[in-house]
């Protein structure tokens, strides 16, 4: 029986896939190359030996060389992953364009192994935050009103939760902030096209848009995001955010109960311990 209130979507889909089949990584790849750098430090940290991967992309021809032999599988809504078949699944720079993204952590968390792991990275809620602004801006000034036209990226807080919320021990949450610096707005677009990251949002206005909304925006951009080295550039804010758990297993670590401390804090700093029970000391001078 079909819902009275189907979730609304959040992403055109037919659309995103157009923009990433057009996508040019070869130009516009180096937040990829940034990112795999970064997954394979933490899979060499790891120290383990991975032998059934699957990674999870729309961008096989950069990601499909990160873990050798890796099963490469589309970011759909429903993955084509099996239960219980990989010790390690990385899902790669497309939780940011995900109507579900729960739903794609939980899915990668099922194709675990017990103490397999995940990983993750994707845009944060910080990319882009100076168009966003420059842009909205724009449009009020020039067409009266707002209209999505850039991806509402989460906050690294609620990226993090969606560990938990998946069921995966150990989660850990951390970011990388990159600056890169272009000639104008315009430069930056062109960028963001090759890398396959145009405006999909279904709520998104379909009529062109008009050419004096972009020649604002640039000027906005230009004259209050300069670039700290050289004012006649502009500055661009992206923010990878990755995300890592396990699979639980009984050989992982847990946390202590509450009260199975056998040192105290107190000591350890060398400080006086607060008794929040005790009650105050009154001064003859207090009623």
């Amino acid at each position: 029986m079909p819902q009275a209130n189907p979730q609304p979507r959040l992403v055109d889909a037919p659309r995103l896939a157009r923009a990433r089949a057009r996508a040019r990584l070869d130009r516009a790849g180096f937040l990829h190359h940034e990112a795999t750098l970064e997954l394979q430090e933490r899979l060499i940290d790891v120290n383990r030996r991975f032998t059934r991967p699957a990674v999870v992309t729309p961008f096989p021809e950069v990601w499909g060389a990160l873990v050798p032999g890796a099963h490469i599988v589309a970011p759909d809504e429903v993955l084509a992953l099996e239960a219980g078949a990989h010790d390690l699944v990385v899902h790669a720079m497309a939780l940011h364009w995900a109507d579900d993204p729960v739903g794609q952590v939980v899915q990668c968390r099922r194709a675990l192994q017990p103490d397999g792991l995940f990983l993750s990275v994707a845009f944060g809620g910080e990319t882009l935050t100076e168009l966003r602004q420059a842009l909205a801006e724009a449009e009020v000034e020039t067409l009266g009103g707002l209209s999505p036209r850039v991806a509402p990226m989460a906050e690294i807080r609620d990226m993090g939760a969606l560990l938990q919320r998946a069921g995966l021990a150990l989660p850990v949450a951390d970011r990388l902030p990159k600056t890169v610096t272009y000639a104008n707005a315009f430069a930056l677009m062109a960028d963001l096209r090759a890398m396959g990251e145009t405006n999909a949002l279904a709520d998104r206005h379909r009529a062109p848009a008009p050419r004096r909304l972009f020649l604002r925006m640039a000027e906005i951009y230009a004259t209050r995001f300069p670039a700290k080295d050289d004012p006649a550039r502009i500055r661009a804010t992206f923010e990878l955010v990755f995300l890592s758990g396990w699979a639980p297993h009984e050989s992982q670590q847990k946390p202590l109960r509450p009260g199975a401390a056998k040192a105290r804090l107190a000591d350890a700093l060398g400080t006086q311990e607060f008794d929040e029970t005790a009650l105050p000391v009154l001064h003859p001078t207090d009623d």
